[in-house]
């Protein structure tokens, strides 16, 4: 049985990003895991589908902000969805290429190591991840990072229809997918879970050091402690284009992201590419090996080049 595998962030609005999915190894045994911003468009989730499900076996795929965004078309007939219906016609692109979407059930994956569950999420964010004072209101987070210039394209492309926020939303999708491992737990009480999302779980893991403030857009403080409360062994996301890895509670966190091509051209400079970037989410070096440290790690395993 295979392993299961994770990337997140291809980006394929771009040439060179497109041109590197088309270089994906046949793995007819294992799975894999896109981890949200494939691109802002159905034909860049079409391509990463009808590429995916014929290298692997099984495809599992979690929204990115980029999916979410609205992009005028410039046909008044057919006006581009936005908010909720944006995300249910990405579902529906994905259920056409049976990849398996927040909106299914929780899959048993089983592999060379012990089955987990694969805990499909969308959280979305609510502008929590600010500090003090500036934490009590999105505007107030708003205003302290635009403080230093940052705001981002979600802020006119991502839109909430038909709620009236997009904190609305994200409290809305939180609840859900709380729900969702609740039952999951209930239903699977001694398999250990995958949870998978683009943003961050966690504050405390968001790195981008040429937009700190940028971290308003990354999570919620209500999902901090998910990964102790449901029993998980490991969770991956994506959305920062800083790849790493680190422990919390026995707990692997993964930032599996590839980025942008100017993000990502050391790698490509020393040879590597899509297979060598790629995160072995399970079972994962480290439980192969043993070497699951019995502590938190105090430093983050970057992980740009491989």
């Amino acid at each position: 049985m295979g392993r299961l595998y994770a990337i997140a962030d291809l980006h394929l609005s771009w040439d060179l990003n497109r041109q590197e999915l088309a270089k994906l190894d046949y793995c007819p045994d294992d799975s894999l895991i896109l981890a949200g911003d494939l691109g802002e468009k159905a034909e860049h989730l079409e391509l990463a589908f009808e590429v995916a499900t014929k290298r692997f076996k099984k495809v599992y795929w979690v929204p990115g902000n980029h999916e979410l965004y609205s992009i005028a078309s410039g046909d008044d007939d057919n006006p581009t969805p936005r908010g909720v219906k944006k995300y249910e016609e990405c579902v529906e692109i994905a259920r056409r290429y049976g990849v398996l979407t927040p909106e299914d059930e929780f899959a048993v994956h089983e592999s060379e190591g012990d089955p987990v569950l694969i805990c499909l999420l969308f959280t979305l964010y609510d502008y929590t991840f600010a500090p003090p004072p500036h934490d009590k209101s999105p505007e107030k987070a708003l205003a302290w990072a635009e403080e230093v210039g940052t705001v981002a394209t979600d802020e006119i492309l991502l839109h909430a229809d038909p709620y009236d926020h997009k904190v609305a939303w994200g409290l809305a999708r939180q609840a859900i997918s709380r729900q969702r491992l609740e039952e999951a737990k209930k239903k699977h009480p001694d398999l250990p879970l995958v949870l998978v999302n683009h943003w961050p779980l966690r504050r405390d893991l968001i790195y981008i050091p040429l937009a700190p403030r940028f971290e308003i857009w990354c999570g919620s403080v209500k999902t901090e402690a998910w990964h102790r409360e449901f029993g998980a062994k490991v969770v991956v996301t994506g959305h920062l284009h800083v790849p790493r890895t680190d422990w919390r509670d026995g707990c692997r966190f993964e930032e599996v992201s590839l980025g942008y091509p100017r993000q990502w051209q050391g790698p490509r400079d020393n040879g590597l590419d899509i297979n060598t970037l790629m995160r072995e989410i399970w079972p994962g070096e480290s439980e192969r090996k043993g070497e699951v440290p019995l502590e938190d790690s105090t430093r983050p395993r970057w992980r740009r080049n491989g």
